[in-house]
């Protein structure tokens, strides 16, 4: 029985085991592309950085053709892929996940709001009325792979529900971010293309109700939907996650129907009379039908998310990061640190982001609209909101669309990297000093 429990408590906790060594490596590539980044931008080479992201690349047929700096394609382009998946892994949490039960949900949500709402408030009181105003969304951000890379370092010792915790928040995070790019970042609006975009949108709606499974109608149909997003005024990534509540989170068979499916095919396989090192004929037919089989099982949704997720975490994210976290520190630098956008971002991330997360959480908990996941002290979910003031890749997206300035923008940056290293190295501090080994509880390693 003991043998049994343990195979079954390996099962549940491995998929977390695994994706959180996946974040902590994507979280280290994302911080060397930074460093890259900055330390490219302030050598000799400095010029040659800038002059590459403004490289102009025109895509598409003549008369049609699409023409944007190097930097926009991919902040509007390339970016899509990450919105994305953080569209997906919105609507898993909502169907199946952490956030699919008011009971379930509670804690992430309202940590998520409270993280969100002081950070924004803290930088607006030093911004209110200057020319950084329009930067207030900037603190509310949250950087997932690098919160998640931190707490997997910290790893040994920590429950589960402290990382399942910090997940659903920094899913609501990014689904708060979204609305607030969608919302308050968005240029004069193109009512013919927003029409587009609905009607786009409303035949991917359309495919998932009929039943269609393959994802590349859904990719020929997202493509339109970006150029209609991105003529339409609405930030171009909008359309990644538009894309994603379309595709469909249903299996194509239960699971009592696969396995009947597939022992008849392996039966059949088994049977059928090879060809030495080749496959015969009828065991291709097998194999093929088995894929088949197996395509149906798994939703297109948990599909597609499964195939984004290194493409995202080790593409997409880093050269982000590379061609965005470039500052050029000059002999302003000084000045810079005390710039009411540099300070803004700074508090907003480093003390906005644990003081809203740690007092809505006592809020929700003491109001019992939520409750501590099991072995979580409020030491711990200290230190798990010190770490969500690790902006990083959402907020130096988000300040690229606060300030077409490239001065009050190299402040913002400032304040980010600055912050979300201090955020990192506080969260660790915390964590590691009020984690508890404790075998039944820990996430072992």
């Amino acid at each position: 029985m003991m043998s049994r429990a343990t195979r079954m408590s390996d099962r549940l906790i491995r998929p977390f085991q695994e994706f959180f060594q996946t974040e902590a490596a994507s979280g280290a590539l994302l911080l060397a592309s930074a460093v890259i980044a900055m330390v490219w931008a302030n050598s000799p080479w400095g010029e040659f950085y800038h002059a590459l992201w403004e490289t102009k690349l025109t895509i598409g047929p003549e008369g049609a053709a699409l023409s944007k700096s190097l930097l926009h394609w991919i902040n509007d382009g390339l970016m899509v892929l990450f919105f994305l998946l953080v569209g997906l892994e919105i609507k898993r949490e909502l169907l199946v996940g952490e956030l699919s039960s008011p009971k379930k949900a509670g804690l992430a949500i309202a940590g998520a709001v409270g993280g969100m709402l002081v950070p924004a408030l803290l930088y607006l009181a030093l911004n209110i009325g200057g020319v950084g105003e329009r930067g207030w969304g900037i603190p509310m951000a949250t950087d997932i792979a690098f919160a998640l890379g931190v707490l997997a370092l910290v790893g040994r010792g920590l429950p589960v529900g402290l990382r399942v915790f910090l997940a659903a928040l920094a899913i609501v995070d990014d689904l708060g971010a979204v609305l607030v790019i969608a919302v308050f970042y968005t240029a004069d609006l193109s009512l013919g293309a927003l029409l587009a975009a609905g009607v786009v949108w409303g035949l991917l709606w359309m495919c998932n109700l009929l039943g269609v499974r393959q994802l590349w109608v859904y990719g020929a149909l997202g493509v339109l939907l970006w150029l209609a997003v991105l003529k339409s005024g609405v930030h171009a990534t909008v359309a990644g996650v538009l894309l994603a509540l379309t595709i469909p989170a249903r299996r194509g068979i239960d699971s009592t129907a696969f396995l009947e499916q597939a022992q008849a095919l392996l039966d059949l396989f088994r049977k059928s009379p090879g060809r030495g090192r080749l496959l015969s004929e009828e065991q291709r037919n097998v194999v093929y039908s088995l894929e088949r089989v197996c395509e149906r099982i798994e939703a297109p949704l948990t599909r597609l998310e499964h195939g984004l997720h290194g493409l995202v975490a080790y593409v997409v994210m880093p050269v982000f990061a590379l061609a965005n976290a470039g500052v050029a520190l000059g002999g302003d630098t000084g000045l810079s640190l005390t710039h009411p956008v540099t300070l803004g971002v700074v508090l907003g991330l480093l003390l906005g982001k644990p003081i809203g997360v740690l007092l809505a959480s006592w809020l929700a908990v003491r109001l019992r609209l939520a409750e501590l996941p099991a072995g979580v002290s409020w030491g711990q979910l200290l230190g798990v909101g010190c770490l969500c003031g690790i902006g990083f890749t959402m907020a130096l997206f988000i300040a690229g669309l606060a300030f077409p300035d490239p001065f009050l923008l190299d402040q913002a940056k400032i304040g980010i990297l600055g912050a979300s290293l201090l955020a990192g190295l506080l969260g660790w501090g915390f964590l590691a000093r009020a984690r508890k080994i404790d075998p039944t509880k820990a996430l072992v390693e």
